[in-house]
């Protein structure tokens, strides 16, 4: 569903991501993996056209993707949950629901997704006329992951959606997201919980200064001796 052909991305003068590879199938949870700084966050912003690759190539369903607005991959299905939640504070839960589904076909089926989206998180419904700014961190988190799904996405990519969550909120969160792959939604997902996220992905790749170093299942990371010693902390 997508490919990353060695990308070169820099920030101003200054390279940070060097000739990266990686794809991820349909219906796949894919993760990845790798220190502060490394380099996670600038490739999801360069697939969500935050950001454009200086070389390489990104392709969704064969499609180059890497010169195209934000707001066309929307139209396309591809969804980014960005780190910090990002939620339009002033706005109640319910209509920052409704801001994540302003495609056509996302419109009209509004308020089927939005029942979905409440039985997925049934304290959302609770807070529904709730302004979001005045949420629990946890609460926050639900909600940007709620506001993506308001737009039917095909594939969906997290940053660091454990971020600065209690512990069982973050088994809750990452349940959802193992949820989200199982109804059919393919998942990239960058997470500093290594232990967690590769507990669900079904492929990982490691990420170190701003190149691809490793890659495998999530079971083979999770046993990857190199893997246990830097993430894992064993």
């Amino acid at each position: 569903m997508l490919k990353v052909k060695d990308i070169d991305v820099f920030y101003g003068d200054v390279q940070v991501i060097w000739g990266v590879s990686f794809h991820v199938k349909k219906k796949e949870i894919v993760s990845l993996i790798g220190a502060n700084g490394a380099g996670k966050s600038t490739i999801l912003k360069t697939i969500s056209g935050l950001l454009r690759p200086a070389s390489g190539e990104v392709l969704f369903e064969g499609r180059p993707i890497h010169t195209i607005k934000p707001f066309k991959l929307i139209e396309m299905g591809i969804v980014h949950v960005p780190e910090a939640r990002r939620l339009f504070v002033e706005m109640t839960v319910e209509e920052n629901l409704d801001m994540g589904s302003l495609k056509a076909e996302a419109k009209k089926r509004r308020e089927q997704t939005k029942e979905m989206v409440f039985e997925l998180f049934p304290r959302l419904k609770e807070r529904r006329r709730q302004i979001a700014g005045t949420l629990s961190g946890g609460e926050q988190q639900m909600l940007a992951i709620g506001r993506g799904l308001m737009s039917l996405p095909r594939l969906m990519m997290f940053d660091e959606p454990s971020l600065g969550l209690a512990p069982i909120l973050v088994k809750e969160i990452f349940n959802v997201i193992k949820r989200i792959r199982d109804e059919g939604t393919t998942v990239l997902i960058v997470e500093q919980n290594v232990k967690q996220t590769l507990s669900i992905a079904d492929r990982a790749y490691v990420l170190e200064n701003g190149r691809i170093v490793m890659e495998g299942t999530g079971e083979e990371m999770l046993r990857n001796e190199h893997v246990k010693t830097a993430y894992l902390g064993v």
